[in-house]
């Protein structure tokens, strides 16, 4: 009887107990909770569900992040947002020199070169430059170029349907001879002869290549032709390659008033505007190798994209994103803008293709700049619909839209990026900025650890060589499409007086906004040009972030032309 009532005793005992260890634990675990991270603090995802900057600051709270993004402009910058302050003393030159021939001295007869230019838009841009001055090294007749019609870019137009042919003859009419067409030989078509020179092909080795075909054949057809020229050239042929560049390029009418259309509908909205050429377009990301945080489906999508290209090795995103390869994220380049003092309220203009993610990938940009636009917000599908099914006519209103922007920003260093930092600078260095990708990987990576000021401080600080001033890059590294500096001429008097200004940084010849040429010499193109006798061997690789320099890639089929704008 007494073991039975101490059974029974200790039956009510555990009664209690159990639920009270029950209640024990799960006040454990919801205390470990509580100080764990959340999954997206521990795994910074690409499509973030961040939809405005009140939701910014809502999530950093919840992470206990530092983080915070001003909901207004935030810090002041000390420079000027819309004007890059040394450019009043450098100008574009381009006028042949007294000793440059005239053109009716040197050209031979019967002597045709034609060239059949390669890929999208801009990089048929620099095929159609560097051959007139080929032309003008072999002392021969240019042919009006013909444009690739069979590239990635599916794109049928022909020269005189992107670019004004009369004005392109005019323009250059005491440089080069241009001819539309080649005359027919004995009442027949003239077939010329097809064949391919080097990349980086310099005089000599047109002079040793191509001339002596030349005047055997009388008529030459250089295919694949980008990038088959030279960096380093004399001075005269330079100064040639900016004249037909920056003045006898120039699009048709249809072209260029639709352009004109949209840049002064972004003006109405605004006193400034910012363009962005985001390249985030999944073919791109896939070439590239990176990874951005979607996962197994990212892996899977961009992966059965890379198969496309047979030859290309395996990457390792990690090393490839802290090497400054991979574009920013649209989120990234935003904070990049905010950083820099843009504000808020600034309109940005985005040219780009189809984003990867679409509108959950943008997202995180329109929170930060809530007036995104493109051509396509901005007109009329019947406005836009002359040009639609041609992918060059597309691209060269971005062109104009992005050329005539008081800030151009670029994410990647392709063709478009190139032509135009180039061509801003030789009109007067309006602001181009280059994100200092390999500088600022570790600022994104660390952020919800850094407290806003701190941020955009160092940002300001990594984007120094990098904003389209003056002499950031020095003369002779780089393509000379990005820097024409054979074409950009000081003026010594403004040279002078800037010598008076205050200086900053307690060191002597640098202020706050110039920039000292070299201060970033591993983000820097290094010079692609050899102009010693191995540049008759062909190309090499040098800069591995330019896939139009790699021997080994440049023949694939749509590989060269996917980087091409």
């Amino acid at each position: 009887m007494a073991i039975h009532r101490r059974r029974y005793h200790n039956n009510k005992r555990f009664r209690y107990i159990i639920p009270l260890i029950s209640v024990t634990i799960l006040f454990i675990y919801a205390f470990i909770s509580l100080l764990a991270p959340s999954p997206d603090h521990l795994h910074h995802r690409l499509r973030r569900t961040t939809l405005s900057d009140d939701e910014v600051n809502h999530e950093s709270k919840r992470v206990s992040s530092i983080f915070k993004v001003p909901i207004s402009g935030g810090m002041m910058s000390e420079r000027n947002l819309w004007s890059t302050r040394m450019s009043k003393f450098y100008y574009g030159c381009s006028n042949a020199s007294a000793k440059f021939p005239k053109v009716e001295t040197i050209t031979y007869p019967n002597r045709y070169l034609m060239i059949a230019t390669s890929g999208g838009l801009n990089q048929q841009r620099t095929g159609i430059t560097d051959a007139v001055v080929a032309a003008r090294i072999l002392n021969a007749t240019l042919v009006v170029p013909k444009l690739d019609q069979k590239s990635f870019w599916k794109d049928s137009s022909t020269f005189s349907e992107i670019f004004d042919v009369e004005w392109f003859i005019s323009r250059l009419s005491k440089d080069v001879k241009v001819i539309k067409e080649l005359p027919r030989k004995g009442g027949k078509v003239w077939v010329p002869y097809n064949m391919r020179v080097p990349r980086k092909c310099n005089e000599r080795c047109y002079q040793i290549r191509v001339l002596p075909v030349l005047l055997k054949k009388h008529a030459v057809q250089l295919s694949k032709f980008d990038y088959r020229l030279s960096n380093k050239l004399e001075t005269d042929l330079q100064k040639l390659r900016c004249r037909v560049n920056y003045h006898a390029l120039k699009f048709t009418d249809p072209i260029n008033k639709m352009g004109q259309k949209l840049v002064n509908r972004m003006r109405k909205m605004g006193k400034h505007y910012v363009a962005l050429h985001l390249r985030f377009e999944p073919d791109m990301l896939a070439f590239s190798g990176c990874y951005y945080g979607g996962g197994e489906k990212e892996r899977k999508e961009l992966g059965k994209i890379r198969k496309r290209w047979k030859t290309l090795h395996s990457n390792n995103p990690d090393k490839e994103r802290r090497q400054g390869r991979c574009p920013l994220t649209p989120e990234e380049v935003g904070l990049m803008l905010r950083a820099l003092g843009y504000s808020k309220d600034v309109h940005l203009y985005v040219a780009s293709g189809e984003v990867y993610g679409g509108d959950e990938t943008l997202a995180p940009l329109r929170a930060l700049f809530p007036n995104i636009h493109s051509k396509d917000t901005i007109a009329t599908k019947d406005e836009l619909e002359p040009f639609s099914t041609f992918s060059s006519r597309m691209a060269a209103l971005d062109f104009i839209v992005c050329d005539e922007s008081d800030v151009f920003v670029t994410n990647n260093n392709g063709n478009m990026a190139k032509i135009l930092a180039g061509r801003r600078r030789y009109f007067g260095h309006k602001p181009t900025i280059r994100p200092n990708a390999k500088k600022l990987y570790r600022l994104f990576l660390n952020r919800e650890n850094t407290t806003w000021e701190e941020f955009s401080s160092r940002v300001r600080t990594h984007q120094r060589g990098f904003m389209g001033e003056p002499k950031e890059v020095r003369p002779g590294r780089g393509e000379f499409h990005e820097n024409p500096a054979t074409c950009i001429c000081e003026d010594p008097e403004a040279k002078s007086r800037s010598e008076t200004l205050p200086r900053k940084f307690g060191k002597a010849n640098i202020d706050s906004d110039e920039v000292v040429a070299d201060q970033d010499i591993e983000n820097e193109p290094e010079a692609s040009d050899q102009d010693e006798d191995d540049d008759l061997m062909g190309p090499r690789l040098v800069n591995e972030t330019n896939a139009d320099d790699d021997p080994s890639i440049s023949e694939l089929p749509e590989l060269e032309e996917l980087l091409s704008d």
